[in-house]
């Protein structure tokens, strides 16, 4: 995975199933997943997203014959596959030479299967979560690197102690769930595992208001907020952490950010 702090991870979501006009968003996720790549940045291609089935990024990038840069993609990977799916993706993955995986536990739909406990060798649980999707990962296909999602949201004490079962697991970097500005629970993430690395996501949509059922309280639709602005702020506050853009304009904002990575450089 591309640890280069002066650049960044950029979201990117691969083309619905039933898209009206897939070939037209094939071409988009090619042109997108090239020009991150081209930045020095990070591609970080979603798993079925918000549980509305996908192609799966290697499935893309396979079909379109795209040259990747294994070192600057990161592919999420959610519990919402069947067994015979979630091998399919690794060893694709493999084959591809992309080794970095989110492990997360995923957004469920009637359309799509669940991991069950003896798909992945998990005893004690009555369900398969992140950590035993991180767990089975780093026994089976232990050249993959794995990450987890943290989020400062939840009671503090269960995350924490949730953070420490996945680290068990075989976990070895963090991404939050986006912030708006300084959180005392990122800060007592980062002062109680300083070796770790954590990615700070950051909101890049103007629409502010989306992320009421993140935070856990309403934010009134027409809250003013200025991404661009936001995320300098958030790189001064955590200057240690790289970043994780989220719903990013790639016509509005991309080149602001890129002028954003290219300064950042030039001054270190």
């Amino acid at each position: 995975m591309n640890t280069n702090h002066y650049g960044y991870h950029v979201e990117i979501i691969p083309p619905k199933q039933d898209s009206q006009k897939l070939e037209e968003d094939l071409q988009l996720f090619a042109s997108k997943l090239t020009r991150v790549m081209g930045s020095g940045f990070t591609a970080s291609i979603t798993d079925n997203a918000m549980g509305l089935l996908a192609f799966q990024g290697h499935e893309c990038i396979e079909e379109l014959g795209i040259d990747v840069d294994p070192s600057k993609i990161l592919i999420h990977l959610n519990t919402f596959h069947t067994k015979k799916d979630l091998d399919g993706i690794l060893d694709s993955l493999k084959r591809l030479g992309i080794t970095s995986i989110l492990a997360i536990s995923g957004d469920g739909s009637p359309r799509l299967p669940k991991l069950q406990p003896d798909d992945v060798g998990a005893v004690g649980t009555a369900s398969v979560t992140s950590v035993e999707l991180c767990a089975y990962v780093r026994k089976n296909y232990p050249e993959f690197t794995v990450g987890v999602a943290f989020n400062p949201y939840e009671p503090p004490e269960h995350e924490f102690e949730k953070l420490e079962r996945k680290l068990a697991a075989g976990a070895s970097f963090v991404i939050t769930q986006p912030i708006i500005g300084q959180n005392d629970i990122i800060d007592r993430l980062i002062e109680k595992h300083p070796d770790l690395p954590v990615m700070i996501e950051a909101w890049m949509s103007k629409k502010l208001y989306l992320l009421s059922d993140v935070v856990g309280y309403p934010i009134p639709e027409d809250a003013e907020f200025d991404p661009l602005a936001t995320l300098e702020s958030l790189e001064n506050t955590y200057p240690g952490s790289s970043f994780y853009l989220s719903l990013l304009g790639f016509k509005t904002q991309y080149e602001t950010v890129e002028q954003m990575a290219a300064a950042k450089e030039a001054r270190s």
